[in-house]
């Protein structure tokens, strides 16, 4: 995991705005997640692939580790609050997303022409499937079921909240890296000028 050299050359202070900015908009769309997780989701994981693109991985990795428990504090889900647990175990599906962000995308962006390309197309469902397939057996298929009593109201929702922590997490990944094609020829051009 070589650090390219346009991030070598970026300022610490240029790096810490960057996350920052970042951390703001995961925070204001955990305000709209009793709206839709397809809302907040896919802005999460943008964030966490901006930060490893426009920041370095370091950073990805501390928005991967933060935004949990800004999401625990603004708007946690009643599994969230009997399962406390959880929180390490989407740290670690965010970084999950972060690390192969690093290994497979970023390398295929900045470094082949047209940066949309196979190779970043595929490094993308590739760590949006592995965040999914990650959460997926430690929260879905071990956590829950470990931790939530089969006489708590919470075990009649199961398979809402299994589905959550697997499939959704794929879905909202794989929307998050749309959004970030979509926004990544702007957004390259401002942190080029900055």
């Amino acid at each position: 995991m070589s650090t390219n050299k346009d991030e070598a050359k970026q300022s610490l202070p240029k790096q810490i705005a960057i996350t920052a900015i970042l951390l703001a908009i995961c925070i204001a769309s955990q305000f709209l997640k009793n709206l839709s997780v397809y809302i907040t989701g896919p802005i999460i994981n943008l964030c966490l692939v901006l930060a490893v693109m426009m920041a370095g991985l370091p950073w990805g990795l501390i928005l991967a580790v933060v935004t949990p428990v800004t999401a625990f504090f603004i708007a946690a889900n009643p599994v969230m609050q009997m399962v406390p647990g959880i929180l390490p175990l989407i740290m670690g599906g965010n970084a999950v997303l972060v690390l192969l962000t690093a290994l497979f995308v970023k390398p295929s962006v900045l470094k082949k022409k047209p940066y949309l390309n196979v190779n970043s197309i595929i490094g993308a469902v590739v760590s949006s499937l592995v965040k999914g397939l990650f959460m997926g057996l430690t929260i879905s298929l071990w956590l829950l079921p470990t931790f939530i009593p089969a006489e708590s109201p919470l075990s009649a929702n199961m398979g809402v909240f299994q589905f959550t922590f697997s499939v959704t997490q794929f879905i909202t990944a794989l929307i998050g890296f749309v959004l970030f094609f979509a926004l990544w020829p702007v957004l390259r051009k401002v942190v080029k000028k900055g």
